[in-house]
Formats: C-alpha cells, structure tokens, sequence
C-alpha cells in the first residue's frame, strides 16, 4: 500500500469496510483534501512535478501580479493626464461667432450663475516665442487672466515654487512653470522677452512685438507640456499686447462635473445670450485619450496570455501527475473510492495552485502599486539615470491607481482559467482503469 492509501486508511472519521473515510462527506471530503494535499507536498522522487507545480504557482502569481500592475498604472496615467488637463483646460470653450466678445464680463457671469458651473473665466490667449538670459528661445502659449481667475485654479494657485500671485493684475509681470524657466536659465524677478509675430502694422508691413517682463511667480502643475509652454500674463497686459482692446479670445467655462457636458450645454448656450460656438474636452483631446483606450485594453490582452501560460503548465504539471500516481488512483479505487472522488481529488490539488498563484499575485500587485514611485526612483539610483523621462511621458511622476472592480476581475479570471486548466487532468485520472494501471506497476 502506498503512503497516499496508508494515510487514508489511518484517518480519522467513520471508515467503510474497505478503508476509505467517510468523514467530511459533501462537495469535498476530509479523504479527498488530504489525498489532494499529500499530493501537493514534494518528496525526494517526485521532484520534476514539484518544479512544474511551483513553475505553475509563480507564473500565476506574476501574470496575476504584471496584469494589476500594468492596469493600474495605465489608470493611473489616464487620471492624471485627465486631472491635469481639465485642471488647466475649461471643460467647455465658448467663442463668438457673430461679433468680438466685447461683453465676456457680463457673459461670463450670467453663466457663472448656471447651476452645475464652477467658474467661467474669460481669458486672451497667443503665441509667442520666449527667450531668456541663456539666449535660447522657445515657444509659449501666452494666457491672458485675470488674478481673481487665476487664484481659482488650483493647479496654479497652490503649486507655485516661488513668487506670489497678489497683485497679479498691477504687478506688470507673468507667471511661467519651472521647466520652462530651467530651460531658459531664469529664476524669479529675471526678465523674459516675449516676441509675437502679430505686432504693429506699418507701411513697411507688420512688425513683431517684442516686450520684457518681469517672472513674478514660477508654478509648477506637473505636466511637463504645460510647465515648460504656459506663462500667464495679467488680462489687460495680454489684451495691450495681442491687440486685443477691450475684448476677450474666449471664454473657459469649468463644470462641477466634467462629463456633464451635453446636458450643460444648452444651459450654457441660454445663459449666453448671444451667438456662441461651445467646444468640450472631449472633443478637443478625443484623438489622445481615444489612444490610451485602445493602448490599455490591447495591454490587457496581452498580458491576459501570461496567465493562460501559467495555466497550461498547471495541465502539464497534474497530467504528469496523474501518470505518477497511477498505481495511487488505482489502489484508491480498488478501496471504494468512485471516480467522482478521483476526479475532485486532482480538482483539488490543481486548483489549490491557481487559487494560492492568484492572491499571492493580488499581494504582490497592491504592494508594487503603493510603493511605484519609490520603485522608480530605487532603480533610477541603481541604473544612475532617469527612468520615466517626465519630458517623454508628460508626468513628473509614476503615477498607479487600481481600480476595484478592474482588480476582481483579473482575480476571477485567473481563477476561472486555473479551474478549467484542471478539467482535462482530473478526468483522465477519473478513467483510469485500476486494472490497467496496476497491470504496468
């Protein structure tokens, strides 16, 4: 008799005739577990089907584990990048159509007054290049804004480096981020020269306007784009500047809910009280989400393979064992055990891999996603360079957010392809024939 066949014979519970428990009766009995368990342990003579099981327990527990991580960080990316966006970006840009928005400070406070809407800001916006005490230029997206405006967007007002935003509207000077004043070697109260190509028309043709202003605050949003592109001018400098007199460009209209677009606009568009062409965010950076959409769902697809790898090795490893333990299945069988019991047995043991694999993966994957940033920056320490360029991948972070929901179900689904890598095994051990097996012992 086996070891498997004596440790069923001496356990404990009410034994039939023929020695194989009772106890524990119901979808998995005190008989089966403890088979399956014995079968799970290594011993010296059974080591190929260890290595194999514990292959199988690791590439679970990895696929599980890449696939969290993966997603999370593409979460991650998508909330940032859409915070940062939105944080910068009205989520509706009203402009006119018939006549100059001569009247944006009544528009934009008759639309202030929508109930939904969190702020509307009139705003007069041009391109410049930008140069600074290093002799190097670059382009910039000038915004003209009032400081009342400006102090309620907090990704300016609360993320300033240096420099204040009191007295913004009489100080004369502009706000710019910190990698745009890197670049051009400034600091705070250095002057940056502004050259627009919409300056003043002569006989001789038109001019650029080229003015100096003082850097009275330097911010830092997080976003490398807008940190080194975006300087924020005083309204009535940028509409002196932009030849702009009394008017404004547009007018940036923020919602408490930024995907309550459609049903705010025609709101909006009544409160205007005038002829007005209204753009959302999502018209506006539809090409650019639409391809982290397509780029997530694509990684998770992928990566999906790693697990169903995993879970063929489970198959592998339990045909294997099926083949080893043909004499063991024959034995129980003779005992009384049915092909039922032979059958949830092997259930059992291939299951107990891909169940352990996959919260040993969730474990993994929630620890690498808290930690991420330190992560990065170990082995940006180790490799002595800069993983996660900020000026590739726009953020100055790694940034990882899980979703519940996105988490059970790659938890189910490792589960479901682990219980279905088990089927085909477990059944052949079911049909064995005892007399068969016991014939070529």
């Amino acid at each position: 008799m086996t070891q498997a066949a004596a440790g069923v014979a001496t356990s404990k519970g009410q034994a039939k005739p023929n020695g194989v428990p009772t106890a524990g009766a119901g979808p998995f009995s005190l008989f089966e577990r403890m088979v399956a368990w014995r079968y799970l342990r290594a011993r010296r003579k059974e080591t190929v089907i260890s290595v194999i099981a514990s292959i199988s327990f690791l590439g679970i527990m990895l696929g599980v584990a890449t696939l969290i991580i993966v997603m999370a960080v593409m979460n991650g990316f998508r909330e940032e990048l859409l915070t940062r966006i939105l944080g910068i970006n009205g989520h509706l840009i009203l402009q006119p159509i018939d006549r100059p928005l001569d009247d944006y400070d009544q528009v934009a406070k008759r639309i202030d007054g929508v109930p939904g809407v969190k702020m509307a800001i009139p705003l007069v916006e041009g391109q410049v290049l930008a140069s600074g005490k290093v002799g190097a230029g670059t382009g910039a997206l000038v915004r003209g804004i009032r400081e009342a405006d400006l102090e309620k967007i907090d990704l300016v007002a609360k993320q300033l480096k240096g420099g204040t935003l009191k007295g913004f509207d009489n100080s004369g000077g502009v706000a710019i981020g910190t990698r745009m004043a890197e670049n051009l070697g400034l600091s705070l109260g250095d002057t940056i020269t502004l050259i627009s190509p919409d300056g003043d028309v002569t006989p001789f043709g038109t001019t650029p306007r080229v003015k100096a202003y003082p850097i009275t605050a330097i911010f830092e949003i997080g976003m490398s784009e807008y940190d080194s592109t975006i300087i924020f001018m005083p309204f009535k400098e940028a509409q002196a500047y932009f030849n702009f007199d009394d008017k404004a460009q547009t007018i940036e209209i923020y919602l408490d809910n930024p995907d309550d677009v459609d049903a705010m606009r025609p709101k909006i568009e009544k409160a205007a009280q005038r002829e007005a062409y209204l753009v959302d965010w999502r018209t506006r950076n539809q090409t650019f989400f639409s391809a982290l959409e397509v780029e997530r769902n694509v990684m998770f697809m992928i990566l999906t393979l790693i697990v169903l790898v995993a879970a063929l090795n489970i198959i592998s490893g339990l045909i294997m064992l099926v083949k080893d333990k043909g004499s063991d299945i024959a034995i129980l069988r003779t005992m009384g055990a049915t092909s039922g019991s032979i059958m949830r047995i092997f259930l059992m043991a291939g299951s107990a891999i891909g169940i352990a694999g996959t919260f040993a993966g969730v474990v993994l994957g929630v620890i690498v996603c808290l930690n991420v940033e330190r992560i990065r920056e170990f082995f940006s320490w180790i490799l002595g360079t800069t993983l996660f360029n900020p000026e590739l991948y726009f953020l100055s972070q790694l940034p990882a957010h899980m979703d519940a929901g996105e988490t059970i179900s790659v938890v189910i689904m490792a589960l479901v392809l682990s219980f279905l890598a088990t089927l085909f095994p477990a059944w052949r051990a079911a049909r064995l024939d005892p007399v068969e097996a016991l014939r070529y012992e």
